[in-house]
């Protein structure tokens, strides 16, 4: 077997003054974004919704950003160099997950709901319980792929430092969180939409430069990409096989299922996906919006194999490991190769450029899951469920443009269970300073882990908590109030006690605490049970509850959100 290509380390010097400075171009551009949008508007409507104007191809460019993190640009390709067939398998997940949403949700979610998925149960249940279990699940499954963008974040910039140093992952992961918390804190969803595309129009330039330069080095062929690629791989053909990384034992093979089930399903249950469908004046643009993303997806994870298999054909991966043991360097040392390779002005351009890409990858995505956390505790948890039973739906009385224009209480001044709207933005407001640092500190913990493994777990308690709630309010006439309270614990809590009792966090080298092992559940991701838990506690909920579904509530539900009659 061929010996790889030489390690390539990170630029230092002159060089690393330039990557520095591009970070810092993309940080600035940013913040100047966020002040500019943040001044045009103040109201609910636009730091949750962003004023409903948005168009369906802008849209559909944020939901790419939102979706497109740290997770799919620095994890899967990471993944797919050091495991091959089984990496390419989370490219796959991620993108199924979309005819999901496009099928069951998108159009729905935006017709029955106001600026949360807690406003569309609210529809037909109409109870301070409800909106709290759904609230708190979200604001847990957002903070599941916080850590995740964190720790993306804090390896990016510990290889461009050249140090494997854990201060060096520190300091960037608190810089990173004090960023978010700006960019919510002051633009809203406005402002995170348009860093959205801004970032989704980035990273896919990046993605096609990087894949035309990788094939140009081929002559386009793929079969001997993927030659070289196995050589390089330490496993030879097994790594364009099945089996590399969940194939070693009945335990692994379930392992993977209970992937792919959490990858296709979860979706459908993210907050900051969902959120985003309320920034569309129409269902009709809402659909639309997904049928963009889903091109902008699904090109990008076929380049995103295409870059993995290039990081070990031209990498290898031994060296891709040694820079990250979980591989999430691959992207931007294959950056350096084919830009000529280290101690090249090329070869350090483009590593200074695709860092930079991704690191505005992080920054966009942890902006967009500030956002939709900090809405579901403010909207839901503090105004609708603590502060007094919401109104009718949830909703506010609506206000004309020509009042909301002139101020006073028509920008912001309607009471909502006893909170003003102005009040309630507030509370979102430092809800995301806190929530900020709650990610902040468990990304600490992380940063030895895979990016697209975290965020795997995040798709596993978003598709047992929000996933069958959603789904049962939209089409079982029977549910209750009482089913939607179990089906959100019952698979909340199951999804989040299976990780901490697993390898993930206990007795294996990459769990968070390597030197202690109280772990009993075998599986690292714990969708395979958890996600049938939410349902079938949603099913017992409604049998046994005592009061009976409210027929004239479904029926107003069915028809908001299939016709949008009395959509906000």
């Amino acid at each position: 077997m061929r010996t790889a290509t030489p390690p390539p380390v990170a630029p230092t010097g002159d060089h690393h003054d330039l990557a520095i400075a591009l970070f810092a171009v993309i940080v600035l551009v940013t913040l100047a974004i966020t002040v500019w949008v943040g001044r045009r508007g103040s109201a609910a409507e636009d730091f949750y919704a962003g004023g409903r104007d948005f168009t369906p191809l802008q849209n559909g460019f944020a939901l790419a950003g939102d979706y497109l993190s740290a997770a799919s640009f620095l994890g899967v390709a990471g993944l797919i160099a050091l495991y091959g067939y089984d990496g390419v398998l989370y490219s796959i997940g991620f993108l199924v997950a979309w005819l999901v949403v496009l099928m069951l949700v998108a159009e729905l979610v935006r017709n029955a709901g106001r600026y949360t998925l807690a406003d569309v149960l609210a529809l037909r249940l109409r109870r301070r319980k409800v909106r709290a279990a759904a609230g708190g699940a979200s604001v847990v499954v957002t903070l599941f792929y916080l850590v995740a963008q964190m720790v993306g974040a804090g390896s990016l910039v510990a290889l461009l430092l050249g140090t494997n140093s854990s201060g060096a992952r520190t300091w960037t992961i608190v810089a990173v969180g004090g960023l978010m918390i700006v960019y919510v804190t002051v633009g809203g969803m406005r402002a995170t939409t348009w860093i959205q595309i801004v970032k989704a129009v980035l990273l896919v330039a990046g993605s096609v430069l990087l894949t035309v330069l990788l094939m140009m080095r081929f002559h386009g062929d793929v079969a001997e990409l993927m030659r070289q690629a196995a050589q390089h791989s330490g496993a030879g053909r097994r790594y364009l096989e099945p089996g590399l990384k969940y194939g070693a034992s009945v335990t692994s093979r379930l392992d993977f299922f209970s992937l792919g089930l959490a990858l296709v399903l979860g979706t459908a249950g993210l907050p900051h996906i969902l959120s985003r469908f309320y920034t569309v004046p129409t269902a009709r643009a809402a659909r639309r919006s997904t049928m963009w993303a889903i091109g902008l997806v699904g090109g990008f994870y076929l380049m995103a194999i295409a870059l993995g298999l290039g990081a070990t054909a031209l990498v290898g991966s031994a060296e891709v490991r040694h820079a990250n043991p979980a591989g999430n360097t691959a992207v931007p040392l294959l950056a350096l190769v084919l830009g000529g390779g280290n101690g090249s002005t090329g070869g350090v351009l483009l590593f200074a450029l695709i860092s930079a890409i991704a690191f505005a990858t992080i920054l966009a995505v942890v902006a967009g899951l500030t956002l939709a956390s900090s809405a579901a505790f403010a909207h839901d948890i503090w105004a609708g469920a603590w502060r007094g039973r919401p109104r009718r739906g949830g909703r506010r009385a609506a206000v004309p443009a020509s009042r909301r224009a002139r101020g006073g209480r028509a920008r912001g001044e309607h009471a909502r269970g006893g909170a003003t709207e102005r009040e309630e933005v507030g509370v979102a407001r430092i809800a995301a300073v806190v929530i900020g640092a709650i990610a902040i500190a468990l990304s600490l913990f992380a940063q030895q882990m895979n990016v697209a493994f975290l965020v795997g777990l995040a798709f596993a308690v978003a598709a047992s908590a929000n996933l069958p709630v959603l789904l049962y309010s939209l089409f079982w006439r029977r549910f209750t109030a009482r089913g939607a309270v179990w089906s959100v614990y019952g698979g909340l809590v199951p999804a989040v006690l299976l990780v901490a009792f697993s390898p993930v966090v206990s007795g294996s080298k990459a769990a968070l605490f390597p030197g202690v092992d109280f772990h009993w559940f075998p599986l690292e991701n714990p969708g395979i049970v958890s996600i049938p838990l939410g349902f079938l506690a949603g099913w017992i909920g409604t049998l046994t509850s005592p009061e009976p579904a409210d027929a004239d509530r479904y029926a107003e539900l069915e028809v908001r959100s299939l016709t949008g009659a009395g959509a906000a």
